[in-house]
């Protein structure tokens, strides 16, 4: 079975490597710099190359338990203690804990005679000495230029830069040192990137008046690593270097939903809202309620009880809470139970490697588990439309792998196509909801639409919705001869139809009527005839009881007859026997 690395996203590697500690470079550079072995930073003035050197040895002395040496050529151990007091790093404490060892070596050019049998002998006992001392396993040279300018020989240059490695490679020492570009190559001597192992390149530039910091990986040998240009920065905290995107597309899923915050949306959802850790967009233009339905989102989430990190990119805190009440959504309560973070900062303050610098400690610092960004379209203002895809795509790689369900705004113009986004990354987003302004009969009316929603069965109606003190409501669709009749159009018509119902309903009314009146008389003419019936019925009774009774009355007439006929004959027989 294969040996489990660390959860640092990094790979495994025969190639052993000494962490940096260093958010960022330990997975550019897949673990960190080579151990055992020399790395270059080398760049312009100002970049940061001090910076990094430093950091990598305090960090390796504060986290890994590997203490260091550093040796500064230029900058004196004072000077160098109180640039990095800033970034809270405490340096006196780590030399009294000899987890650190600091020297200033001051050489002066002018002073250094060269000879044939010149070397550095002296710089390598001291740096054995420094070794000893703290049983240091990182070192750091700052800078190669100040300790080399007295070799103005290119040979005994040469051959005393590889003696230099050499040495410290021999005793595994992992150093970092730093070097100053030159003109066309990437350290001033040109030299020094061919005799070390790893070259790390630092450049700082400035476009449009706004700064940027960037890193390259020039060279690794005996590994692979990370080749391109990644933006970094440096805070109140040290370097942070942003990759591009995540290395590999392994981010976990969920299948539980959550609400947006409004029911008939859900409904359009598949009837249970977001997959939770998805990204979702809004889309539209200025006024069609991009700000309200995601202030909706973030109600929804504190109410679930789950923390929610609000930014705003165009308006202050206190004027979306203002606004909000209008709609009936009252984020002030929410704010003040520690479950809706609302941070609010103009996109011009920073660059944009900054906003996501600043946007990753809010999330380390809140711990969210849904976040807003309303409207990320202003971040085009501040830079080119690559540089914010670039950045939107790193964080929504981030967000994705800490399941972190995120919504984004973004503002379209008039004119423009409707179903693009100026960010470019409508491609990443798991949900996309479409809002926008319908115009008819001289008025303006809101509707929206799902134009994506991945893994669910979605709504493909559009649905016209009104902002009142009750919040968003979505109204009925009515789909009209020329399309979906919104505002004044939709209640015309819908009174037309209702009028058209009522005289539906009275027409039927009348024939019911009618046809009860029909019915009415043709039960009198029946009622008549029945009585008519009834009434010959009856004397056919009457004649039939009087026939019987006459049949009745001739029967008993014949009987007595009968019976007198009887009597006169015995009467007669009586009569001749006398």
């Amino acid at each position: 079975m294969a040996k489990r690395t660390e959860r640092t996203g990094l790979h495994p590697t025969s190639l052993p490597k000494a962490r940096t500690g260093i958010p960022g470079l330990d997975e550019v550079s897949f673990g960190g710099l080579p151990r055992g072995r020399t790395t270059i930073v080398c760049g312009g003035p100002g970049c940061g190359k001090t910076m990094l050197g430093l950091e990598f040895v305090v960090r390796g002395a504060i986290e890994f338990n590997e203490p260091g040496v550093v040796l500064a050529f230029e900058e004196t151990v004072a000077e160098m203690t109180r640039n990095v007091a800033s970034l809270g790093f405490d340096l006196d404490d780590l030399v009294r804990r000899k987890k650190l060892f600091m020297e200033y070596v001051h050489i002066e050019p002018r002073e250094i005679q060269e000879t044939g049998e010149y070397d550095l002998e002296g710089l390598f006992i001291r740096l054995q000495q420094a070794v000893k001392t703290v049983g240091a396993k990182r070192v750091m040279l700052d800078t190669l230029e100040a300790l080399f300018s007295g070799f103005p020989n290119e040979g005994i240059l040469r051959a005393e830069i590889r003696r230099l490695f050499r040495w410290l490679k021999d005793r595994n020492l992992t150093t970092v040192v730093t070097a100053e570009k030159g003109e066309g190559t990437l350290t001033r001597h040109g030299l020094e990137e061919y005799v070390s192992d790893c070259v790390i390149l630092l450049d700082h530039r400035i476009n449009d008046q706004v700064s940027t910091r960037r890193m390259r990986i020039v060279k690794y040998r005996g590994t692979r690593h990370g080749a391109d240009e990644y933006p970094f920065l440096i805070d109140e905290e040290g370097i942070s270097v942003l990759p591009i995107t995540s290395m590999e597309l392994k981010h976990r899923v969920s299948n539980q939903r959550i609400s947006s915050g409004v029911p008939d949306l859900d409904v359009m959802l598949g009837g249970k809202g977001f997959y939770r850790g998805s990204s979702v967009m809004l889309s539209g233009t200025a006024g069609s309620g991009k700000t309200t339905l995601s202030s909706t989102f973030a109600e929804a989430s504190a109410r679930r009880g789950e923390r929610c990190l609000y930014i705003g990119l165009e308006e202050s805190n206190l004027q979306v809470a203002r606004n909000m009440k209008s709609v009936g959504i009252d984020l002030d309560t929410w704010v003040r139970k520690g479950l809706l973070i609302h941070e609010a900062w103009r996109p011009t303050q920073y660059g944009v490697e900054m906003h996501l610098l600043r946007i990753h400690k809010l999330i380390a610092k809140v711990k969210p588990r849904t976040v807003v960004i309303d409207p990320v379209s202003n971040l085009i203002n501040t830079t080119t439309e690559r540089e914010v895809q670039s950045m939107l795509t790193r964080l929504i790689d981030f967000l994705k792998s800490a399941q972190i369900t995120f919504l984004f705004t973004s503002l379209t113009h008039g004119g423009a196509a409707l179903e693009a986004t100026d960010e470019g990354i409508s491609s990443l987003i798991d949900t996309w909801i479409l809002l926008r302004d319908v115009e008819l009969n001289g008025e303006r009316n809101r509707v929206l639409h799902v134009l994506k929603s991945r893994g669910m069965a979605h709504s493909n109606q559009l649905r016209e919705f009104s902002l009142s003190r009750r919040g968003i409501q979505l109204l009925q669709p009515y789909i009209g001869p020329a399309g979906v009749l919104t505002g004044t159009s939709r209640l015309s018509q819908e009174a037309q139809e209702r009028a058209n119902a009522v005289s539906r309903q009275q027409d039927i009314d009348r024939k019911r009527e009618e046809i009860e009146r029909k019915r009415r008389a043709l039960q009198a003419q029946i009622d008549v005839l029945k009585t008519e019936f009834s009434a010959e019925e009856t004397g056919l009774e009457r004649d039939l009881q009087e026939f019987q009774k006459a049949q009745e009355q001739v029967q008993l007439n014949r009987a007595q007859m009968a019976r007198s006929r009887g009597s006169d004959s015995r009467a007669a027989k009586t009569g001749s026997t006398k």
